[in-house]
């Protein structure tokens, strides 16, 4: 049964999202920039994006390419994605045909995966470090003063 289950979901887990390359790019060999560059890919090149390691997506070329690029480098589309001119009913119903918005969600956490937020334990000796960098409030306004720096109160917007 547990083999059954595995074959049915293995294609579902190997699904690769279609992308496109928003500028000239390396593809590189390994998810590093150090890692030997497999082909440069033209800006606007259609790829379809799998796996993710760190800030790296590792994509497939129309021409059968396979490598890792930044995931700074793509723009997601697809299934559900929004294009020039659409009204929204395109993209409601193909929400509600597949499930997906084309929507894509980029977090500021780059260069970690999962495992390492999950496993992330405080660090005394860092916090040290970056607390030694902190200047005495004095210390700042003497700054700003030399800058002929003056504070102004700023209202927030309603």
């Amino acid at each position: 049964m547990k083999l059954l289950l595995a074959l049915f979901l293995a294609p579902l887990l190997a699904h690769a999202e279609p992308a496109i390359v928003v500028r000239a790019s390396e593809l590189k060999a390994q998810p590093a920039t150090d890692a030997a560059t497999v082909t440069q890919l033209a800006a606007d090149a259609a790829v379809d994006a799998g796996e993710r390691s760190g800030g790296w997506v590792r994509i497939k070329t129309s021409s059968g390419a396979e490598g890792w690029v930044k995931m700074l480098s793509l723009r997601y589309g697809g299934p559900g994605a929004g294009k020039k001119g659409d009204t929204g009913l395109t993209q409601a119903i193909n929400v509600a045909r597949t499930g997906a918005s084309g929507t894509q969600v980029t977090t500021g956490v780059r260069g970690l995966d999962e495992a390492d937020i999950r496993t992330a334990r405080p660090n005394p000796a860092e916090l040290k470090k970056l607390e030694s960098y902190a200047e005495s409030k004095q210390d700042s306004a003497g700054f700003a003063e030399s800058g002929k720096l003056k504070a102004q109160r700023v209202e927030y917007p309603k």
